[in-house]
Order: C-alpha cells, then sequence, then structure tokens
C-alpha cells in the first residue's frame, strides 16, 4: 500500500513550502469555497436569510450595505431595478460592475462608512451584512416604517484562535461591538428594535492550510500575521489536528431587526 499522499509533512522547509500555497491562494469577493470540505461551521439559531424573506416585498426599494461580490444578494432574486447597493473595496466593486450593472442594480462605491451616497427616505429596507455601518445615517436613508436588518461578526469572534497565532495579541480590535452596544445605538437614533439574537457559535478546521487561509482573509481578526510569524505556533496546531482531527474556533454573530418608526 502507497502512504506517500497521507505521509506527514516533516521539514520546515517542505512545510513552509506547503503553507505558503494557502497563504497566497486567491480570495475574490466573499466567497470561501476553496475552504469546501476543509471546515465547518456550527448553524446559526436563526436564518438571515429567513429573516430578510419576512420583510422583503418586491415592490420595496432594497439597499445592501457592503455587498462584496453581491453573492447573498442575488439568492433574494429582488427585481434588480428596485435594488440598490453600496460597496467599498475595489476587487470587489469591480465584481459589481461586471455581475450587478448588466442585471440593472444601482452600485455606488464608497470610501467612508458613516456616509451612504442616497437620497434621504429613499428604500423601505437597507439589509447588512457583515458590514460597518452609521445608525443615523441608515436612519435617514430609510422610509418612514422602513426596516433595516442587519447579522454582525461580534468583536469576540476568534479571539482564541488570534491569541494563539499572533504572539503578541492583546485586544480585539472590535471588542466592544456587541448586541447590546449596537441596539443601544441604533435605539438612539430612533429605531425601534423588534427581533434581535447573539449567537457564540464554533468553526471547526481539518487542516492547518484551512486555518491559514483564513487567517489571511480575515486579516483584521488576526493582525501582522504571516507563516513565517507565526510558524512555531501553526506547528503546535497541527500537532492538535494529527490528534483529533480538527480544531475548533469561537464565533460571534448576533443580529437585529429594527423599525423606523414615527
Amino acid at each position: 500500500m502507497d502512504n506517500s499522499e497521507s505521509k506527514p509533512i516533516s521539514t520546515t522547509d517542505e512545510l513552509l513550502l506547503e503553507w505558503s500555497r494557502e497563504e497566497t491562494a486567491a480570495f475574490e469577493g466573499w466567497d470561501f469555497s476553496h475552504l469546501n470540505g476543509r471546515w465547518s461551521e456550527e448553524p446559526l439559531p436563526w436564518d438571515y436569510r429567513e429573516v430578510v424573506r419576512q420583510y422583503l416585498s418586491p415592490e420595496y426599494r432594497l439597499l445592501d450595505m457592503g455587498t462584496g461580490g453581491g453573492e447573498f444578494l442575488l439568492t433574494l432574486n429582488h427585481p434588480p431595478l428596485r435594488t440598490f447597493v453600496t460597496e467599498a473595496y475595489p476587487p470587489n466593486f469591480k465584481l459589481c460592475v461586471e455581475k450587478l450593472a448588466p442585471l440593472g442594480v444601482t452600485i455606488r462605491q464608497i470610501s467612508d462608512d458613516d456616509i451612504i451616497p442616497y437620497d434621504s427616505a429613499m428604500f423601505d429596507i437597507v439589509l447588512n451584512r457583515h458590514e460597518s455601518f452609521n445608525s443615523n445615517e441608515v436612519f435617514r436613508v430609510l422610509k418612514p416604517n422602513g426596516v433595516f436588518i442587519t447579522q454582525q461578526v461580534g468583536g469576540e469572534n476568534n479571539r482564541t484562535l488570534s491569541e494563539l497565532l499572533i504572539g503578541d495579541f492583546k485586544e480585539p480590535l472590535f471588542s466592544g461591538h456587541n448586541l447590546t452596544v449596537n441596539r443601544s445605538f441604533l435605539q438612539s437614533a430612533g429605531f425601534t428594535i423588534t427581533q434581535s439574537g447573539e449567537s457564540f457559535p464554533y468553526t471547526s478546521f481539518f487542516d492547518i492550510g484551512a486555518v491559514i487561509y483564513y487567517a489571511k482573509v480575515i486579516e483584521w481578526e488576526f493582525p501582522g500575521f504571516s507563516v513565517k510569524s507565526s510558524f512555531n505556533a501553526l506547528v503546535g496546531l497541527q500537532k492538535v489536528i494529527e490528534k483529533q482531527a480538527y480544531i475548533k474556533s469561537r464565533g460571534h454573530r448576533f443580529y437585529l431587526v429594527c423599525k423606523k418608526t414615527g
């Protein structure tokens, strides 16, 4: 029997070569298909898409903030001429122009998350999945009785894994980003909260290359990460995976559904 494929890579140079391929692998839009079969995410107690569908109607004007490459937006099948998006990251904006503009979706590139480049009281519903937002600005662009639905990655996301990989890791960049704080911001802006929830689901990684790819993409949670600088930590995690077939990282998610009353 030939065990060459399953033989562990043993030398430092071989490890660096193998892991560097993951560090430089391409990432486009907000598409993690490179990790298919190599990780699993514990399901949330809510389904963001189903929450949105509870409030979405074909005649509504919809804004999707930070749409990425439009991956989630397109699953909603909302009428394109009533669909508007913002996106800041240049490669993703290019994807929007290529994928969404031909459909008739209106696209605006932004450079400041606190400014939404659309008219006041323009939208029936504003969606925001994992994008920064200014509560007052969202309130401004919504029509009276309009709805804002957001799912956010909380400030404690991957904290333990970050501490393992980054030797001088101090405090998460957005440590105060949680349900309680955001509920207060939105209520202060004039919103009424109609639904909300918070969860700390686990993500399992089945090979160390998947961890490397993920850490490079989510760079704000793993500041200064590289295969070379975190090599010893990666070797340690590799041993854990060899022993138990996975490593886990604790996530942090919350969502809010808010109505512009009055």
